[in-house]
């Protein structure tokens, strides 16, 4: 940041929600790389471990508009310690799971579903924290910033649940993970604040310039007093654009977070260690894509407008991210499969920034609420992904797999198409604002 003596607590705090990310990504995708052991031990195959994948995610989207709502009430410190607690519970739970049980699948299914409900709160209570802490011109960069920990946390995850279900067996990789996030719970309950002005270490000038970036503090503060305008936020097209587009995001990305690993071991004949090598490049080019998005998001924005700035980036990360889907699939030679998928990876990353900036800027008090509902469809289409997926592979073979992938993530260039971040939600466009100075993460 510049500025001589401002403080920069917003860019420490946005730093610290990199970090939950990763965690929730650690603990959501630790599964698929334990899933080769669990599905020995349990004796079942892909299309129900598929099931056991979608129980998460049908228990994330579930809770998706409620985590919003209690992000606005309980605000996010609150509400994001309690779910890091939560997740530690419910990753536990998922190791205790007797394998000799007639009902081991229906348990396991609950036990995911449960973890999926606790989860659904880090992200609506990210994006209220940036519509509170972030000024528009700096949102891409930090949404950037907070969505690199979901490449960061997958990308962890091959080498170090490997790492661990090799000395420790497949239960130890949800013990550690527990830990990981009972941690992060006390650290972020200690340092963060629900608004810049409660906070004890923002000093006159940092608070001058969030505010300086943010609508009206009053209005703000009314609004989300007030009932929850579903009338216009469900009439907004920019709402549904967002829906119909994350779902297909969430299509694509779930093809990685659920069977990537497992497609590495048993269709390209990976081991153990080659696969948890091969595993990390789609989620490190996710987080460089999701990075250099938020960075290109805020750039592009303050040159030519939010629209190109949100919306054009987005469509063109999914056109690039559906050519790559496509080449990759087709190439016979694996670590060249596996670099163009990757690359695949990264290109839809570069369009996360976007959808997060958007609703802060659409919908001002009730962020929480409207990017909860944006996330329900990312996990309609990771739900549908993570059962389909095993079933297409299995009948039509991996490339016609990712193939469905391109299809789908092409779809959602229509749907951003109609995303206009410059029109609040049940008003006019906004007021143009300049973006001026940028963050520096």
């Amino acid at each position: 940041m510049t500025g001589a003596g401002r403080t920069n607590v917003r860019v420490r705090l946005v730093a610290m929600l990199f970090v939950i990310s990763a965690i929730a990504f650690l603990d959501r995708t630790n599964i698929s790389v334990a899933g080769v052991q669990m599905r020995q031990e349990y004796a079942i195959d892909q299309i129900r471990l598929g099931w056991v994948f979608s129980a998460f995610l049908i228990g994330y989207a579930a809770f998706q508009v409620p985590a919003g709502w209690l992000a606005a009430r309980l605000g996010p410190r609150r509400l994001l310690t309690l779910a890091l607690v939560w997740w530690g519970v419910f990753s536990i739970a998922t190791a205790l799971v007797p394998p000799g049980s007639a009902h081991a699948i229906t348990l396991l299914m609950l036990v995911r579903f449960g973890l999926g409900i606790g989860e659904a709160a880090v992200y609506p209570s990210g994006n209220q924290f940036v519509s509170r802490w972030v000024p528009t011109q700096e949102r891409g960069k930090a949404n950037g910033l907070i969505f690199a920990g979901v490449g960061a946390g997958s990308g962890l995850t091959p080498p170090l649940i490997s790492a661990v279900v090799a000395v420790g067996g497949w239960r130890a990789s949800f013990y550690v993970c527990a830990l990981i996030g009972l941690v992060a719970a006390v650290i972020w309950y200690t340092i963060a604040r629900d608004r810049p002005q409660e906070h004890p270490a923002v000093n006159a000038e940092e608070l001058a310039h969030i505010e300086a970036g943010l609508p009206d503090a009053a209005a703000a503060a009314a609004a989300a007093a007030g009932p929850i305008p579903w009338r216009a936020i469900l009439g907004s097209r920019a709402v549904w654009g967002l829906f119909l587009s994350y779902f297909a995001f969430g299509y694509v990305i779930w093809v990685f977070f659920s069977w990537f690993f497992i497609y590495l071991a048993e269709a390209r004949g990976l081991d153990l260690k080659s696969s948890a090598l091969f595993g990390m490049a789609p989620f490190l080019a996710m987080t460089i894509g999701c990075l250099a998005g938020g960075a290109i998001n805020d750039a592009v924005s303050r040159r030519h407008g939010l629209y190109w700035g949100r919306s054009g980036l987005a469509m063109l990360s999914f056109a690039l991210t559906a050519l790559f889907l496509l080449v990759g699939s087709q190439v016979d030679n694996a670590p060249l499969a596996v670099m163009t998928l990757a690359l695949g990876g990264g290109a839809i990353y570069l369009s996360q920034s976007s959808f997060w900036s958007v609703t802060a800027d659409i919908a001002g008090p009730h962020t929480g609420v409207v990017s909860g509902l944006m996330n329900v469809g990312c996990q309609i289409g990771g739900a549908l992904t993570a059962s389909l997926t095993p079933w297409i592979a299995a009948r039509y073979g991996w490339a016609a797999a990712f193939g469905t992938g391109a299809g789908v993530v092409i779809l959602g260039i229509a749907a951003w198409a109609i995303v206009d971040p410059r029109r609040l939600i049940g008003a006019g466009p906004a007021p143009a604002r300049a973006p001026s100075a940028t963050v520096t993460q």
